[in-house]
């Protein structure tokens, strides 16, 4: 009698559910475990958080303190007052550089390729990055509100209006997070973070976070006007009602409440299909 040979079983992996309600299950459940090893590894470099928390605190104090009995604020006011909206929409623009660090370090050693290799949602890498980015970006926003508070700026114009300024912020961060996203991805390495500090350092003190565009040469002040980030600081200046707010008359400057919502939106309709595509054009 022959016997035939037996053939080993191939091990496989779980297969996506069949229905769209599973596949978003699922979906869902990548997303909470790649933002969970986000999470994970700012709990092991405490550190390193806390500097990155930091330095913008830094910044208002050397700024508020060091140079600001030298700044005149349009229409009166404390200068510490108006630059808080400012250091609100600049420390969501540093955030870029630790999206960019994350996703280039991935891509680098070869991990966003097992990711993609694996039986898991194709979203789950950069969304959840992006859910992890965004929790640390609403941890700095707090961090900079207690330091505002303990400076003296204050927001005068009820609760219900601020939230809706640090709704702006956060939607400024969003947006500004599949930039991050897209450049980690094309980037050969983190150390390539140097050219993201070129572009978001100028960008975002080009802008009315600092000085009012008033100040600046006209052909200058009518760049800073037309910044994405102006329009979200200004937008916060009205909200907050703190010094400043009425500064500028240029159609950007009159409608920044609308331009921060329309920079953003335009930001991410370029931003998000690009990584995608790049995302999946990884390993080709």
């Amino acid at each position: 009698m022959t016997s035939t040979p037996m053939t080993p079983a191939v091990p496989t992996g779980p297969t996506a559910p069949a229905t769209p309600a599973g596949r978003l299950r699922w979906a869902l459940a990548d997303c909470r475990t790649m933002t969970g090893r986000a999470l994970a590894h700012w709990a092991r470099r405490p550190g390193e958080v806390a500097v990155g928390l930091l330095f913008p605190v830094m910044v208002v104090l050397m700024m508020g303190y060091l140079f600001g009995g030298q700044m005149d604020v349009p229409g009166g006011g404390s200068y510490r007052e108006f630059i808080m909206p400012g250091m609100f929409a600049l420390t969501m623009a540093f955030g870029i550089e630790t999206t960019f660090t994350a996703i280039a370090s991935d891509a680098a050693k070869g991990v966003t390729d097992r990711f993609r290799s694996m039986p898991m949602a194709s979203s789950a890498v950069v969304v959840g990055r992006g859910a992890a980015d965004m929790l640390h970006s609403v941890a700095a926003l707090a961090v900079m509100v207690a330091c505002g508070l303990a400076i003296g700026w204050r927001w005068h114009e009820g609760a219900g209006r601020a939230l809706a300024a640090f709704g702006l912020l956060l939607l400024l961060r969003f947006a500004l997070l599949w930039m991050g996203v897209y450049l980690g991805l094309v980037a050969k390495g983190p150390e390539s973070v140097a050219a993201v500090q070129i572009l978001v350092w100028p960008v975002g003190f080009l802008s009315s976070a600092m000085i009012a565009p008033s100040t600046m040469p006209g052909w200058l002040g009518a760049i800073a006007e037309w910044n994405p980030m102006s329009a979200t600081v200004t937008a916060c200046r009205d909200l907050f009602g703190g010094p400043g707010a009425a500064a500028g008359g240029s159609w950007a400057a009159e409608n920044a409440a609308l331009m921060a919502v329309v920079w953003p939106l335009l930001i991410v309709a370029v931003f998000l299909p690009l990584s995608v595509r790049r995302y999946r054009a990884l390993g080709r």
